[in-house]
């Protein structure tokens, strides 16, 4: 009993303890000096989330040293690890970079028509001595054009204009998942890594399989505790090599 009365009354000391350390932090994110409205915010530690408003603004309770994640499918991904001097500041202004315009793919086919071939004497109605004899007319134009095979020949040519070839969908890599989701600012500040180090990276990460199944589920989480851990192997992997 005395046991179980220890355990409790530790349980609610250590809830105490977090709930006094929680600070509600405020900030702003923007693009060039724009408010950036409908902007994921994500404290990766505590696994809570909530929105920018229209003014580009958010709250979010936030420990010292918990990582928060900005995301939207438009922009670049920023990380940010707080500490307790922005936490007392209490305006945090974040700034994200637009992703390049991806313009999408424009397949070009050429269409061959077959040659159509008119026959004079199809088009032509002959003329019917019975109308001139009786006076009634017949539905026929003497000496005109016959409409329904020449309707027949342009529907015909309609149905060949929509056959064509269905595009296909090109399949992303893993390289392109990184390059537009990743800014290069996160491969230097982030991960640490030389510009020149970049390319081997990624080339070191597409070789695990793991980066197949990243590309099928473009989870902004997975992808970020993927490259992490892929970056201690690429550093530990370079140190062994320059020993």
């Amino acid at each position: 009993m005395k046991v179980k009365l220890l355990t409790t009354i530790s349980f609610f000391t250590y809830q105490l303890t977090i709930s006094q350390t929680e600070k509600l932090l405020s900030g702003k994110v923007i693009d060039q000096n724009y408010p950036l409205k409908g902007i994921e915010v994500i404290n990766k530690t505590a696994k809570t989330s909530t929105r920018t408003n229209e003014l580009g603004e958010f709250l979010i309770l936030i420990n010292p040293k918990d990582s928060l994640l900005f995301f939207h499918k438009d922009y670049f991904f920023s990380r940010l690890k707080v500490t307790s001097e922005q936490i007392q500041t209490n305006n945090l202004v974040v700034k994200m970079v637009l992703k390049p315009e991806e313009l999408e793919e424009v397949v070009i086919t050429k269409i061959k028509f077959d040659h159509v071939k008119s026959n004079r004497n199809s088009l032509i109605v002959p003329y019917s001595p019975l109308q001139s004899a009786t006076g009634v007319y017949m539905g026929n134009i003497p000496g005109g054009i016959n409409l329904i095979a020449a309707g027949s020949m342009i529907v015909d040519l309609f149905k060949k204009d929509k056959e064509k070839p269905k595009k296909k969908t090109p399949e992303i890599s893993f390289k392109d998942l990184i390059e537009t989701t990743c800014s290069e600012d996160y491969f230097i500040k982030d991960l640490k890594l030389k510009p020149e180090e970049k390319e081997l990276f990624i080339q070191f990460c597409d070789a695990d399989p793991q980066s197949k199944i990243l590309v099928q589920q473009k989870n902004l989480l997975y992808t970020m505790d993927f490259l992490y851990k892929k970056n201690e192997e690429f550093k530990k992997l370079n140190s062994g090599i320059k020993n």
